[in-house]
């Protein structure tokens, strides 16, 4: 069989007519009329009042953070398991980064632990919608709220994941989105914010685009950013949301395969589980190997690139990594998950053939080593 891999972006609407018409218009750069389009509609579809297009998902959390005026002293606490950009955005700003273990079944933060991470320096909680899973938000707003925190939802790789039927990027006080070209939707690079808050949105608008004032060209009013999305990206990004709900549907079909073969592989493996609140549009399908197989985790994945099959592992915990390492963060449920997790091939292209292909060939390599 052909290789499968992990992601790949499926561009079957309007992208190259979107830009195609950048270029015959000369409109490629931070203006031109896709870009507030594609963030009227994004707003839409997430239901807020505002949204604010961006250059990566990366800088979207930096401006979240700058807006809510984190700053050197401050405490952000977020997930250990997630990607480093989480926990990039709050150093930015001079802050620190507090992490949070992870619950057992859903691998999101685990919001019983949050309370006791909360100091007097405790200005936001980002929780994580891990791969696509929302996290228990009516849990973690009562708390937020309880203890005067803002919340801004890392929605990175959740595009219409809802919980109690809230789509992500609703809930908190800012949401951040990625549109990498891995990701549900894609402009190739890019994200998005989202807000109610107007307040917040003209302070990241102002922070987005060098701090120059929005009635006088050319004179700028703080030090600020260039974090805009070009004209370019957002073609291709509106292009992608008007075809958003199929994106999705291919994700839940997807999804749906793996839940038909996943079970011939017994209790070699687990998965994330889905509370019945949660709506999961399954950026990336995971499995967690029994601790019973005796391979570890990354030869499991060598041995599926000899069947032609890209896989990745599950990201690892902050506190181990160089950057962030810190022997003080107790956090079994994340380093256990890390250490055994794997993600597999995901993307909306996958037929029902290569699902079947990709559990069966895991299905011979784990029972062989059992």
């Amino acid at each position: 069989m052909e290789r499968i891999t992990i992601a790949t972006p499926i561009l079957n609407g309007n992208e190259k007519k979107y830009v195609d018409e950048c270029i015959d218009t000369g409109w490629i750069s931070a203006n031109g009329r896709f870009i507030s389009e594609f963030e009227k509609k994004f707003a839409e579809f997430c239901g807020t009042k505002y949204a604010l297009a961006c250059c990566n998902g990366t800088v979207t959390l930096h401006l979240a953070l700058l807006a809510l005026g984190v700053g050197p002293g401050d405490e952000v606490i977020m997930p250990t398991l997630t990607y480093i950009a989480t926990a990039n955005a709050v150093t930015y700003c001079g802050a620190t980064p507090v992490f949070v273990d992870s619950e057992p079944d859903t691998w999101n933060l685990d919001a019983d632990k949050l309370e006791e991470k909360i100091t007097s320096k405790t200005k936001v909680i980002i929780p994580v919608h891990l791969y696509g899973l929302p996290c228990n938000m009516d849990k973690i707003m009562s708390i937020a709220r309880k203890h005067n925190l803002a919340v801004v939802e890392d929605a990175a790789e959740a595009h219409g994941a809802a919980w109690n039927g809230k789509v992500v990027g609703s809930m908190g006080d800012i949401g951040s989105f990625s549109f990498f070209g891995n990701k549900i939707i894609t402009s190739g690079e890019g994200g998005m914010l989202t807000t109610n808050d107007e307040k917040l949105y003209e302070r990241m608008k102002l922070l987005r685009s060098q701090g120059v004032d929005p009635h006088k060209r050319y004179w700028h009013t703080t030090v600020a950013y260039n974090y805009r999305m070009t004209n370019l990206q957002a073609a291709v990004g509106l292009a992608q949301l008007e075809n958003v709900q199929w994106h999705l549907a291919q994700r839940k079909r997807v999804a749906a395969l793996y839940e038909k073969y996943l079970p011939m592989l017994g209790d070699l493996v687990s998965t994330q589980a889905v509370p019945a609140q949660a709506n999961h549009v399954y950026w990336m399908n995971s499995v967690i190997l029994s601790e019973s197989v005796k391979l570890s985790r990354d030869e499991v994945m060598a041995q599926m690139e000899a069947h032609n099959i890209e896989m990745r592992p599950l990201f690892y915990p902050m506190h181990i990594m160089p950057p962030y390492k810190d022997d003080s963060v107790h956090a079994p449920v994340a380093e256990s998950v890390s250490s055994r997790g794997i993600n597999l091939p995901s993307h909306g292209k996958l037929t029902e053939e290569q699902v079947r292909y990709i559990v069966e060939s895991l299905k011979e390599i784990l029972e062989q080593e059992a």
